[in-house]
């Protein structure tokens, strides 16, 4: 047996499940590969959260992952300067394209490439969001994880050569993977890549984003546990006379979701011009300043959660942890810092909602709810506000509680707190802001959408055969005869244009006294031409011909020209039609 024959085998079954793929129903193949990346994002998150908190263990009191407040105050202003310029020194000497990193790399990624992930920016993730972690900036593990699932699915997308529109949704699938592992939250992780990251629902979408978010659970479960990221005690809503100040807490916690997105946008906008060792040097000095005052503030702040839930935690803490807590989150992110907010975002709304539990309960002692009710409302309310993910928000607090009493007052606290941030402070999410601070906006209208869905292969006419430009009759007749809808006319190694196979058939019999035929020069109605891989969109396909002003694209592998192998040729007809229908 030819040794090159399985190679070409496994070229022909990787071609069929490429081709498969850049089509709507290819649902099996989607879900398949779901699963595989929902497990492979489990395994990354878990090595990225083993090595930062076994890191934690080695040189914090108690060897407590959490505990920063046990440090001697002289370490809580080094660790993170120190942390501050380590990054600052590395990412000085890094290319300015590989120190983009976390969620709103990934959203930029997905509106403006394709889904196409570098390796580099997520390895510089992986390490750089550890140290940030490590060295006790306020910044959480969950936009790092993100990064790292959507790198971890686009990357094997990639390596297995899969159409671009697939590569969508398998970073889809890492980001709802990484959610579900980080929070133990599979439902949340689904509706958080559907909401905020991909910004769209489909149901060739949802069915392996929830298979991704299933396995990355159920692997996070083997390691870790099934419990779930905080202790909440058992609540209840204590009377609907309640709902009122439920209503007040949103429209608070919205105003202070404002005011965050706000302060970091500020900082991202007005440090771009300063030198990245300068910006995250300052993010760890700032940082370290305000911890020699509220050490709460230092790392995730999982533990501030939890006490705030339980009752721990007194009315003047509560209220000095938000404001710094605020303070030291909007500057790291907002300076560049490679950690996440989402986890910050979530301390900000627990301690937020401690403070107005407690002042619920002054207000109506017999009638007021427990306090873990309001920290939990306020988690919500914070994440709906400060994200613009009223859905997502709303199921992590569900999940996160394991209790549907939370659900309607939840309902009511996180539409309170979206409409507050968005209509009366007119802020968008913390995310579009940062990706505007970069020049960028995330394109998502719903042209652009139905385009990026669809692989070229899923609307290309396979019906094409290859001509040189001058041909003989014997040639054109043996060619006709396969029955192909569009001859592609190549001239020495380059191909010069398309035409309809039934001009040349019209040609040969008009002129049947002729030997030899120049296809740039009968009869015909030609179309300029560009070639795109089987890789492509449509919406790449659209770019390639309003940047070429082709007329239409030939789709081929990446081989050299004049060995290329062409699978099919796509109009700009045939790309307008299948947005107007689809």
């Amino acid at each position: 047996m030819s040794p090159d024959r399985p190679r070409r085998k496994l070229r022909r079954t990787l071609d069929a499940l490429r081709l498969r793929l850049s089509r709507a129903e290819a649902l099996p193949q989607l879900a398949t590969l779901g699963v595989i990346c929902g497990l492979l994002t489990g395994i990354v998150i878990i090595g990225f959260r083993l090595l930062v908190e076994v890191s934690q263990s080695l040189f914090l009191p108690g060897a407590d992952p959490e505990n920063y407040e046990g440090l001697a105050m002289m370490w809580r202003f080094l660790l993170p300067l120190a942390g501050g310029l380590a990054l600052g020194l590395v990412f000085h000497f890094l290319p300015a394209e590989s120190r983009h990193v976390g969620v709103v790399h990934v959203m930029e990624r997905l509106s403006y490439h394709q889904g196409r992930l570098p390796l580099r920016n997520a390895i510089i993730q992986f390490l750089g969001g550890a140290l940030s972690i490590i060295a006790g900036h306020s910044v959480g593990r969950e936009g790092p994880a993100i990064h790292l699932g959507a790198a971890s699915g686009s990357v094997a997308g990639r390596y297995l050569g899969l159409p671009n529109n697939s590569l969508r949704v398998l970073a889809g699938c890492g980001v709802a993977a990484a959610i579900a592992a980080a929070f133990n939250t599979p439902l949340a992780g689904v509706v958080f890549a559907m909401e905020v990251v991909i910004m769209e629902y489909t149901v060739a979408g949802f069915a392996p984003v929830i298979l991704a978010a299933v396995s990355a659970t159920a692997l996070s479960q083997i390691v870790y546990g099934s419990a779930p990221a905080f202790t909440v005690p058992n609540i209840a809503l204590g009377s609907l006379l309640e709902l009122p100040f439920i209503l007040a807490l949103g429209v608070a916690i919205g105003a202070l979701a404002a005011a965050f997105i706000v302060i970091t946008g500020l900082f991202a906008k007005t440090s771009k011009t300063v030198p990245v060792w300068a910006r995250l040097t300052a993010a760890g000095a700032l940082t370290g300043l305000l911890a020699l005052l509220v050490p709460e503030i230092m790392s995730i702040g999982y533990d501030t959660v939890n006490a705030a839930l339980l009752g721990q935690l007194a009315f003047v803490t509560l209220g000095d942890i938000v404001l710094f807590k605020l303070l030291a989150t909007a500057a790291g992110i907002g300076l560049g810092l490679p950690g996440g907010l989402i986890g910050p975002v979530l301390v900000l709304g627990a301690t937020a909602g401690g403070i107005l539990g407690i002042v619920g309960q002054a207000l109506t002692p017999t009638e007021a709810s427990s306090i873990g009710l309001y920290v939990l409302l306020g988690m919500g309310a914070m994440m709906a506000g400060a994200l613009q993910a009223p859905l997502a928000a709303l199921t992590a607090v569900l999940e996160l509680a394991g209790n549907p009493n939370i659900i309607m007052p939840g309902m009511l606290a996180v539409i309170a707190a979206t409409l507050t941030a968005r209509v009366v402070f007119r802020q968008p999410s913390v995310f579009v802001v940062l990706l505007r601070s970069r020049g960028l906006d995330y394109r998502n209208d719903p042209v652009t959408q139905s385009l990026r869905r669809l692989g070229v292969g899923g609307r290309m006419d396979s019906h094409v055969t290859i001509l040189p430009r001058t041909v003989v009759r014997d040639r054109a007749q043996a060619e006709l005869a396969l029955n192909p809808n569009w001859i592609l006319v190549r001239d020495d190694v380059k191909f010069v244009a398309l035409l309809p196979a039934v001009d040349l058939a019209r040609t040969l019999k008009e002129q049947p006294e002729a030997t030899e035929f120049d296809l740039l020069a009968i009869p015909a109605e030609r179309s300029q031409v560009a070639g795109v891989l089987l890789q492509a969109t449509l919406q790449e396909a659209l770019e390639k011909l309003i940047a070429t002003g082709a007329e239409a694209v030939y789709v081929s592998d990446d081989a050299p020209a004049g060995a290329e192998h062409v699978y099919g040729v796509l109009t700009r007809e045939r790309i307008e039609r299948s947005y107007r229908y689809s």
